[in-house]
């Protein structure tokens, strides 16, 4: 019988486990915030790496289109 009283009762009072609780889900949120400021920051750096390269790769055809053009001597 005593067996069946604390597999029914919580490990905690539930009056003081709320504030674990609430603890816990700010540390998530947290948690969370981190993820995405991170994926934020990489995402702002890709984009500009990938705004350098298109204006390389297209001052490359420019340079390129430029010595097509210049008659061979």
């Amino acid at each position: 019988m005593s067996a069946f009283i604390v597999a029914v009762a919580p490990a905690l009072p539930l009056h003081t486990a709320g504030k674990y609780v609430a603890g816990a889900y700010v540390v998530f949120l947290a948690l969370v915030l981190v993820y995405v400021a991170i994926m934020a920051s990489r995402l702002a750096r890709t984009e500009r790496e990938l705004t350098e390269l298109r204006r390389d790769v297209e001052s490359r055809r420019q340079v390129d289109a430029d010595r097509e053009r210049e008659p061979v001597a």
